[in-house]
């Protein structure tokens, strides 16, 4: 089921992640990092870890027992005509059918990520939410081809269980739990596979025709264009065309079996799924204008000029010198001038005015640890990577020749992530 952005989408996806922001870090004192939490547990990933296939994080989101419990209410209605015989067991029965629905949902992810692994594509996590599951790809396919393969093997993968249980179907007799529930779930699983296959992003079949423009165009942007407006367009279809086959029979309930509340429950859903499509194919076309724009969040344009200081160098004569050369930033170098550590500007603030000349910038510094040192030619997804692998609230920016640039500041590039975000496409 399927996919992009964080907007939650029908059915799953392979949506590739855009880069975050990176992350302020917790003071130098912070104790060791606590350990990745253990199945069952609450984790980091907005839900309930279950587990780590191929190393990947496993959740349910706690929209899961929600739509697990209007699942159950809803297969034990059905059952209670098919199998009257069941009583109140036909609940259990319902219950085993929405694990075993989302079991096959996260089969569908796992296709999905099984690729992007093969691909070496890392994938964040995935997790099983309110209409399905997502699978959150951090970055994007090189070639449109390994687009194609990437989104196409979660709707192959639904299609071959759907084979699967239709030949167990074979098996068993049809008025029976095994045949019921292997009927369901042959159905379900066919109505994913479809589903996902319409060609309208933020769905599978979206992420397929985005590949195809792309490959005729040579463009990704003009292929994610295409499929987002085919799948807003793909929206409205399915809020309006929806309730229409119900109430005229078209899905297979004869008209006169169809009620007030059966419609009202229709328009619901129509409406549920079609903002979902709606959303999902809006932010896939916002976060792909983001990775456009991404090349302009350089190390060098953020860097903020700074001057050299000894450590022993009085906070207001360490900002006269700054502000008479036009820098914003305080570089702690050694005798040699040799940088040793950054002077944080959150510490500065914190000073006032009048003990500025009796407070040396070597007790505000950071010392520069592994990692905070970055090249002034990182720009884009790999200047955010760098960052937020080794969180900090300032950087020294060095040219290839090891010669001091200036300061980046984490504050600068969350404030231009946000502007670009904030741009209109």
């Amino acid at each position: 089921m399927d996919q992009s952005g964080k907007s939650q989408d029908p059915q799953e996806s392979v949506r590739p992640q855009p880069p975050e922001p990176p992350e302020q870090p917790d003071p130098p004192e912070q104790p060791d990092p606590p350990k990745a939490p253990a199945p069952g547990r609450k984790g980091g990933g907005g839900g309930i870890l279950m587990g780590r296939p191929f190393g990947v994080p496993v959740y349910v989101a706690p929209s899961w027992f929600l739509v697990a419990a209007l699942i159950t209410w809803v297969f034990g209605g059905q059952l209670e005509r098919v199998l009257p015989e069941l009583g109140a067991l036909r609940y259990l029965v319902s219950l085993f059918f929405a694990v075993a629905f989302y079991a096959s949902v996260l089969v569908h992810e796992l296709a999905h990520t099984v690729a992007a692994l093969r691909f070496k594509l890392p994938v964040r996590r995935i997790q099983l939410q309110f209409f399905g599951g997502v699978s959150e790809i951090e970055k994007e396919t090189e070639t449109p081809g390994r687009e194609f393969v990437l989104a196409f093997v979660g709707p192959l993968l639904s299609l071959v269980l759907a084979g699967v249980f239709y030949a167990g179907m074979t098996l068993v007799e049809p008025d029976t739990v095994p045949g019921v529930l292997l009927a369901g779930l042959m159905l379900s699983n066919l109505i994913v596979a479809i589903f996902n296959l319409l060609p309208g992003l933020p769905l599978d079949g979206g992420r397929m025709l985005r590949a195809v423009v792309w490959k005729i165009t040579g463009r990704p942007m003009s292929g994610t264009v295409a499929a987002a407006w085919v799948g807003r367009a793909l929206a409205v279809t399915v809020l309006i065309g929806l309730p229409l086959l119900t109430h005229t029979g078209a899905l297979g309930t004869a008209r006169p079996e169809i009620g007030g509340a059966d419609s009202l429950t229709d328009a619901l859903l129509a409406a549920i799924l079609a903002a979902i499509i709606w959303t999902g194919a809006g932010n896939s076309l916002r976060m792909a204008r983001l990775r456009e724009r991404l090349p302009d969040l350089t190390a060098r344009t953020l860097t903020r000029r700074a001057v050299p200081v000894e450590a022993d160098t009085p906070l207001s004569e360490g900002l006269r010198r700054a502000n008479d050369s036009g820098a914003r930033a305080l570089v702690v170098v050694d005798r040699q001038g040799r940088p040793t550590a950054l002077v944080r500007e959150a510490a500065i603030v914190g000073v006032p005015d009048h003990r500025r000349p009796w407070v040396a910038v070597g007790t505000l510094a950071q010392d520069l640890r592994e990692g905070m040192r970055v090249s002034a030619e990182l720009a884009g997804e790999d200047l955010l990577e760098y960052l937020r692998a080794t969180p900090a609230t300032e950087y020294l920016v060095v040219e290839e020749t090891g010669e001091i640039y200036g300061v980046l500041s984490t504050a600068d590039v969350e404030r231009a992530f946000v502007s670009a975000m904030a741009r209109r496409p």
